[in-house]
C-alpha cells in the first residue's frame, strides 16, 4: 500500500477499514507524518499544535499508538533517540543514522525477501510482520566526521 498524494479521503478510507473513525486529529496526524515521511511524537504534536491549538500531547500519543496498534502506522525505533513513525506502507528496509536520526526507506530486494521467505519456511514461524532496520552512519555525516578530523 503507497501513501505519496494521498489525499484527506484516502486517510478517512484507511481509517474506516482498520476499524478507526476519522477524526480531525487523526486526519491532522497522518498529514504530518506523510509530509515528513518519518518523525518522532514530540515534532508531530508541535507540528499539529500549530494548527490545532487544543489538541494535547496525550491526545497525539494516545492516538499514534492506536493506529500502530492497527496497523496505520509503524513506529521505527531509531538508537538513542525517541522512535519515529512512519504511514504503514509495502514491506522496505529503513536505513538509520546513528549521529543524526535520519532514516531512510529503501525498497526490499528480492533476494533479502527470499532469505525471509526460507528462513520462516525452514523455522516454520508463522510470520506476520517484518521491520528491516540497519544502523550506521549517513553519508552527510560522514562527511562531517572526516571534515572535523
Amino acid at each position: 500500500m503507497r501513501f505519496e498524494g494521498y489525499k484527506i479521503a484516502d486517510y478517512v478510507t484507511l481509517l474506516k477499514e482498520r476499524g478507526l473513525k476519522a477524526t480531525f486529529q487523526r486526519l491532522l496526524i497522518l498529514e504530518t507524518i506523510a509530509k515528513h515521511g518519518h518523525i518522532a511524537i514530540d515534532a508531530i504534536y508541535e507540528e499539529v499544535s500549530r494548527v490545532h491549538a487544543s489538541l494535547s500531547l496525550a491526545t497525539v500519543y494516545k492516538n499514534i499508538l492506536l493506529m500502530v496498534e492497527k496497523n496505520v502506522l509503524v513506529e521505527v525505533p531509531v538508537a538513542g533517540q525517541k522512535s519515529k513513525y512512519e504511514l504503514k506502507k509495502e514491506d522496505h528496509i529503513h536505513l538509520i543514522c546513528i549521529e543524526c536520526g535520519k532514516v531512510e526507506d529503501k525498497p526490499l530486494i528480492r533476494s533479502v525477501d527470499t532469505l525471509i521467505e526460507d528462513m520462516t519456511k525452514e523455522e516454520q514461524f508463522s510470520l506476520s510482520s517484518e521491520q528491516i532496520n540497519l544502523y550506521g552512519v549517513c553519508c552527510t555525516c560522514q562527511v562531517r566526521q572526516h571534515a572535523a578530523r
